[in-house]
């Protein structure tokens, strides 16, 4: 049997030539280049803004007003002469109570005494209805003192620098 061959051919049978030719297929890569030359634009760009950015941030943020020297820390207050309070009994929970006297220590340039009603009505806030174990614990009196303190030193518009816990006693 015989075997039968077939040739492929781009040319039209009897075509003749070269003008009827198709144009060969365009080639992928200028496709590869441009899109090669989009993502580096997109990489020099992003560059270009990050480095934009870290330099508004240096000037603005680190530089801060251009360099000048941050205003000098208020002096430490001097202590001046220490107010005695009498001692007072605050109701803590369970029935029970806190005898609490105070000395409210003054700073140098308050030049009278200061009604100490503030700071009873601090501490009797402060104080009123804990539990004893609450108050006994010296951490906690500790914290507590602090905090007291901390108000005083608000409420008297820092006149008042530090308080002494004269007299303590739980039943």
């Amino acid at each position: 049997m015989p075997v039968e061959q077939r040739v492929v051919s781009r040319q039209k049978i009897g075509g003749g030539g070269g003008a009827s030719a198709p144009a060969p297929a365009p080639a992928a890569e200028p496709v590869a280049e441009k899109k090669s030359r989009r993502g580096l634009l997109i990489v020099v760009a992003a560059v270009v803004v990050l480095l934009i950015g870290g330099a508004a941030a240096y000037f603005l943020l680190i530089k801060g007003d251009g360099g000048e020297t941050a205003p000098a820390p208020e002096p430490a207050p001097v202590a001046g002469k220490v107010v005695k309070v009498e001692p007072i009994s605050i109701n803590l929970a369970d029935g029970r109570y806190l005898r609490l006297g105070l000395g409210l220590q003054l700073t140098a340039d308050v030049a009278e005494d200061i009604d100490p009603s503030r700071a009873l009505d601090l501490a009797i806030a402060l104080y009123s209805g804990r539990p004893i174990a609450e108050v006994s614990d010296p951490a906690t009196r500790d914290e507590l003192k602090e905090q007291l303190a901390a108000q005083l030193s608000e409420a008297y518009e820092g006149e008042v620098m530090d308080v002494y816990l004269t007299n303590y006693v739980t039943q």
